[in-house]
């Protein structure tokens, strides 16, 4: 088998999620930025091209409006950034929705995925499960991801409820999930993430239930 052909998405590591409305909860905000820093050291050194995503709604948005401060990247992400493979802006939770990002990920014969930002519960899923029908592989960095706490007329979770659920949701079928250290293996080895499969979460769901 061949090693996996990779590239490093950066999906909105903007300011919002740092001193906006939609602050990270889990894992703590700088700590999963530590480790998306950690990610792009890693990137450097295996010559992985890197792609910075940016979210944009406009003017009138509560958030992510272009030329407000939380539009803007997180500062260390955006000073080593600058020379990226690829920016895209977008406008839903998919990195692939109304952008051009499939496109030049086949034209530079890219497979798979890695995907660390903001925020697992959004943007991170979405962009997971649209990978599915465009034939890419994902994988998730559940150290260099995170979530917010939530609570709606549905009911309430916690930031960790929420990450920690979906990484398991993710692991079972869209995503290989791993710790950004075991990522970093994995590119050392050339080799592939694994990834468990519906079924056998079930079995093992059922067993510790």
């Amino acid at each position: 088998m061949s090693a996996p052909r990779r590239a490093l998405v950066l999906v909105d590591v903007q300011q919002e999620y740092f001193d906006g409305p939609l602050n990270i909860e889990y894992p703590p905000r700088e700590e999963s930025l530590a480790r998306i820093l950690q990610s792009l050291d890693v990137a450097k050194q295996a010559e992985l091209p890197v792609v910075v995503v940016r979210h944009q709604y406009p003017e009138g948005a509560p958030a992510f409006v272009a030329g407000t401060p939380g539009y803007e990247l997180q500062p260390e992400v955006k000073a080593r950034t600058g020379d990226a493979a690829k920016h895209i802006t977008k406008n839903l939770s998919s990195v692939f929705a109304g952008t051009d990002l499939a496109d030049w990920l086949r034209a530079n014969d890219i497979d798979t995925l890695t995907l660390v930002g903001y925020m697992t519960n959004n943007c991170v899923l979405g962009s997971a499960a649209d990978a599915e029908r465009l034939g890419f592989t994902i994988e998730v960095l559940s150290d260099a991801t995170g979530a917010i706490h939530m609570a709606n007329e549905a009911g309430a979770v916690s930031a960790r409820q929420v990450h920690e659920t979906l990484m398991v949701l993710l692991h079972s079928n869209w995503a290989a999930v791993a710790d950004t250290e075991a990522w970093a293996g994995a590119v050392s080895g050339g080799q592939e993430l694994p990834k468990s499969d519906l079924v056998t979460t079930a079995a093992k769901g059922r067993a510790d239930h």
